[in-house]
């Protein structure tokens, strides 16, 4: 079974939700990253050299955005096509240059669903849970490819 028309709007009803307060969420996204894996405060421009987490940093939020908002895009893309092709082709070869690996694919999405439980709060589901990781899955996979 494909990507359903629910499963796009439950990722873009929390998309919404997670932008209506992308300064805090966009702290909140990489705390739980710098939670998990605190080395990787070096591989982001905007962390490495600050201590913890910057408030009203735009390049961290815009950063966040662009994570949260590929993930949605990919939504999009699965229920469209049931493929996620790369809008940016750069992205495999800018992941391979910050040393990126597998396991911080997993990081970022358990920094990801973490977000966005809190953010979703009641709204949070299994359902919505799974829509997330089933785009974020498919978008990891195309960047990873795109990095061989």
């Amino acid at each position: 079974m494909g990507f359903t028309e629910k499963q796009e709007a439950l990722v873009n009803a929390s998309y919404e939700a997670f932008k209506q307060n992308l300064p805090g969420n966009s702290v909140l996204f990489y705390s739980f990253i710098l939670e998990k894996a605190p080395a990787a405060k070096g591989m982001f421009s905007f962390l490495k050299d600050s201590d913890g987490v910057p408030q009203n940093n735009p390049s961290l939020q815009a950063h966040a955005e662009k994570v949260f908002g590929m993930v949605r895009d990919s939504a999009a893309q699965l229920r469209a096509t049931g493929a996620v092709v790369l809008a940016d082709a750069s992205l495999g070869s800018v992941h391979v240059q910050k040393g990126v690996i597998d396991p911080h694919f997993v990081v970022v999405k358990e920094a990801l669903l973490k977000t966005l439980k809190e953010v979703a709060g009641a709204t949070w589901s299994d359902e919505v849970s799974n829509a997330w990781e089933v785009a974020y899955d498919e978008l990891s996979a195309a960047i990873k490819k795109a990095m061989s």
